[in-house]
C-alpha cells in the first residue's frame, strides 16, 4: 500500500513572497485526503511538490508506492494531443518513456534497417517493461468510458471528447492503473452529477491512498475522511470528514484566538514587572537584581514568541447590481439546437433565477452562448458586455432577449486570450466598450473587495483557475449586465468565494440563467430547465441528476 509523508515543507515563490511554511501532513494507507483552502493559498503548489513537478525547498516529502498524477488541465486540453498521449502521460514513468520511445520509432519507421532495427527494439522494451499489459488497461477504460476498443480511439486528439469524457477517462484509468497513491487536482471539474457520483463511489471503494483538491462541497462531504486546510501560511489537519471540518474549523479559530489573548497577558504583565523594578532600582541598589531577572524573564519570553493568529477570514463582496428589464428577459419559440435538441419554448422573466441541468454534451453551454451573442438576432441591440468573442451557435427557431436586457457570459474554461498577458489593473485601467476605465486607485478597490489586490500587477494568464473566476466575476460586476449567463461558475471558485458568489446573485437585480453541476449551488435557485438526453428540453419542478 502506498503513503505520503509531508514533514515541514515550505515554498517561496520566484518573487520572494512566503506562500506557505512548516506544512506537515500524513496520507494514510487507504485515506481519502482533501485539501481546502483558499484560491492561491498553495494547494496545486503542495500537489507539485508531492508529485515531484518542484524542487522541495524546505523540509522533507517521502513518498511509498507508485504515484499516479491528473493534472487540472485535463478537461480543457485543447492542442494536438492524442488519446495514447493522454494515456501514456498516466502511467509510471517507464512505461512512459518507453511508450514515447516506441511511438518515435514508429514514426521514423521506412524500409531501411537501421529503423527497422530501432522500431524492434522500441517494441521488444515495450513489451520488458509491461507494456501490452497496460494496453489491456487501455482497452478496458476506453469501452468503459467511450464504448469503443483501444484499437479505435487510441490516435483520436483529446480535443474531440468532452471535458467531461476526459476527465472520465483519466479517472478510470488512474483507479484501475497500479500505482497505490494518487493525486488529484479538481477531479470532479467538468464531470455532470452523474459523473460526479461515479467518482465518489469509485473514490469509496478504491484502496488506493487519494490526495486530492476539490471545491465541490457535496463531494467533499461524500469522500474525504480526512481534511488538510491550507491557509494562513500554513496547514492543519482535522481528522474526521468534511461535515464536521467547518465547526473544528470555528473551534479551532477560537483557541488560537484564546491563546494569543493569554499570551498578550502575559506579555503585559511581564513588561509591567520589569519597569516596575527598573524604577525601584532607579533609587534602591536592593532592586537592581530583580530588575534584571524581570529583564531576562521578558526577553526569554519574547524569544519565544506569540503564538499564532487564527488566519485572517476571507471577505469578498461581490457587488452584483444589475438593473431593471423588461419583463420578460428571455423568450424562446421553437428553438432547436441543430444536433443536440428538438425544438422547445421557454419563457424568462425579470429577476428568475434558473439553472440550466443535464448530462455533459446535451447543448446547455451552447444554449448560453446563443442568449451570450444576443440570441437568434445578430443585428439585435442587446450585445454581449464581456468582450469575449463568441463562435456561431447552429440552431432553429427564435431566441430573444428582452428590452433593456445586457447579457454578460461567465464561461467555464475562462477563455479570454486577449487577457491572458495583461495585469488585473490594466485591465481595469484601459475599460473597454461596457465597462469605464478606472485608475490605479479605483482598480485596487475592486479587486480589494475581491481578495485580489495581491494580484494587481500579477498577469490573469498567471492567476489561479479561482482567482481568474474571481476576476471575471468582477468583471461582469462592473460591465452593468443585466441578465448573468454563468457556465459552471464555482468549478474552481474556493468555498468562501462560492459562498460570496451566492450572496451576491441573491442581491443582483437582474437575471440570472446558470449552467451547473454543483448540487449544493443549485439549492439556491428557484426554477430548473432540463436538457435531457433524448434531445428533450423541459423545466422540472425540482433539481433532476438522473436524467441522461
Amino acid at each position: 500500500m502506498g503513503y505520503v509523508d509531508v514533514a515541514g515543507a515550505g515554498f517561496v515563490l520566484p518573487d520572494g513572497r512566503e506562500l506557505f511554511a512548516d506544512v506537515s501532513f500524513r496520507v494514510g494507507e487507504g485515506a481519502k485526503v482533501a485539501l481546502v483552502g483558499p484560491n492561491g493559498a498553495g494547494k496545486t503548489t503542495l500537489l507539485r511538490l508531492v508529485a515531484g513537478d518542484l524542487p522541495t525547498q524546505t523540509g522533507s516529502i517521502a513518498r511509498a508506492g507508485g504515484l499516479g498524477v491528473m493534472r487540472q488541465f485535463i478537461g480543457m486540453i485543447g492542442d494536438d494531443r492524442t488519446l495514447a498521449d493522454l494515456a501514456l502521460s498516466l502511467v509510471e514513468p517507464p512505461l512512459r518513456a518507453a511508450g514515447e520511445r516506441l511511438a518515435a520509432a514508429a514514426a521514423a519507421l521506412d524500409e531501411t534497417e537501421r529503423t527497422q532495427l530501432a522500431y524492434a527494439n522500441a517494441l521488444s522494451h515495450w513489451g520488458e517493461v509491461g507494456g501490452y499489459d497496460v494496453e489491456v488497461l487501455f482497452d478496458t477504460v476506453a469501452v468503459a468510458i467511450l464504448d469503443k476498443p483501444w484499437e479505435q480511439v487510441r490516435n483520436r486528439p483529446v480535443r474531440t471528447l468532452s471535458g467531461g469524457q476526459q476527465k472520465r477517462f483519466a479517472l478510470d484509468l488512474l483507479l484501475r492503473g497500479r500505482d497505490e497513491v494518487l493525486l488529484l487536482d479538481e477531479p470532479d471539474n467538468f464531470l455532470d452529477v452523474p459523473g460526479k457520483r461515479w467518482l465518489e463511489q469509485r473514490l469509496r471503494e478504491s484502496s488506493k491512498s487519494v490526495l486530492f483538491v476539490s471545491h465541490d462541497r457535496e463531494l467533499l462531504a461524500q469522500t474525504a475522511d480526512r481534511v488538510v486546510a491550507v491557509e494562513g501560511g500554513g496547514a492543519w489537519t482535522h481528522p474526521g470528514g468534511f461535515a464536521s471540518w467547518h465547526e473544528a474549523r470555528v473551534n479551532r479559530h477560537e483557541k488560537l484566538e484564546e491563546n494569543r489573548r493569554r499570551w498578550d497577558e502575559e506579555h503585559q504583565k511581564l513588561r509591567e514587572l520589569m519597569f516596575m523594578y527598573k524604577q525601584k532600582a532607579a533609587y534602591n541598589s536592593d532592586m537592581a537584581s530583580r530588575y534584571q531577572s524581570a529583564q531576562t524573564r521578558l526577553r526569554k519570553f519574547e524569544e519565544i514568541g506569540p503564538p499564532p493568529l487564527p488566519p485572517k477570514e476571507q471577505s469578498l463582496r461581490m457587488n452584483l447590481r444589475g438593473g431593471r428589464t423588461g419583463k420578460r428577459a428571455v423568450i424562446c419559440e421553437q428553438l432547436e439546437l441543430v444536433n443536440l435538441t428538438f425544438p422547445f419554448d421557454l419563457e424568462i422573466w425579470y429577476g428568475d433565477r434558473v439553472a440550466v441541468l443535464g448530462a455533459n454534451g446535451t447543448g446547455k453551454s451552447h444554449f448560453l452562448r446563443l442568449l451570450a451573442a444576443g440570441g437568434s438576432d445578430p443585428d439585435a441591440e442587446n450585445k454581449p458586455v464581456d468582450g469575449a468573442p463568441l463562435a456561431y451557435v447552429a440552431h432553429d427557431g427564435v431566441a430573444r432577449l428582452g428590452a433593456r436586457v445586457r447579457p454578460g457570459h461567465f464561461s467555464q474554461t475562462h477563455d479570454r486570450p486577449e487577457l491572458l498577458e495583461r495585469t488585473l489593473v490594466e485591465i481595469l485601467w484601459r475599460g473597454d466598450d461596457h465597462r469605464s476605465g478606472m485608475d490605479r486607485a479605483g482598480a485596487m478597490k475592486a479587486l480589494n473587495r475581491y481578495e485580489l489586490a495581491g494580484q494587481g500587477d500579477q498577469r490573469f494568464g498567471t492567476l489561479s483557475g479561482g482567482q481568474q473566476a474571481r476576476f471575471l466575476v468582477l468583471m461582469l460586476e462592473l460591465s452593468g449586465a443585466t441578465l448573468l449567463l454563468l457556465d459552471e461558475p464555482t468549478d474552481n471558485l474556493d468555498l468562501a468565494s462560492a459562498e460570496a458568489l451566492e450572496e451576491g446573485l441573491r442581491q443582483f437585480e437582474g437575471t440570472v440563467i446558470a449552467v451547473t453541476h454543483d448540487r449544493w449551488f443549485t439549492r439556491s435557485f428557484d426554477r430548473f430547465v432540463l436538457f435531457q438526453g433524448d434531445n428533450e428540453v423541459v423545466e422540472t419542478p425540482e433539481p433532476v441528476w438522473d436524467v441522461r
